[in-house]
């Protein structure tokens, strides 16, 4: 199984107010303690080791892109 890298979200922005919502009222390291809950949540509901791999290589490459 691939990553899907096309947009698959059926309602993105309700997401994404959900996710800032999810951060509202915490500090920094809340903050980060947060998205690392919900990454990991995430990956076991995926399971799927080799895909994980693959996002993870996406999310750097995408990172690392950006860089000026």
């Amino acid at each position: 199984m691939a990553v899907h890298t096309h947009p698959n979200l059926s309602r993105p922005d309700d997401f994404y107010e959900a996710l800032i919502e999810m951060h509202r009222d915490l500090d920094e390291a809340q903050s980060q303690a947060a998205n690392a809950q919900l990454i990991l949540l995430l990956a076991n509901h995926i399971g799927d080791h080799a895909v994980l791999l693959d996002a993870m290589r996406l999310a750097r490459e995408g990172v690392l892109s950006q860089r000026t």
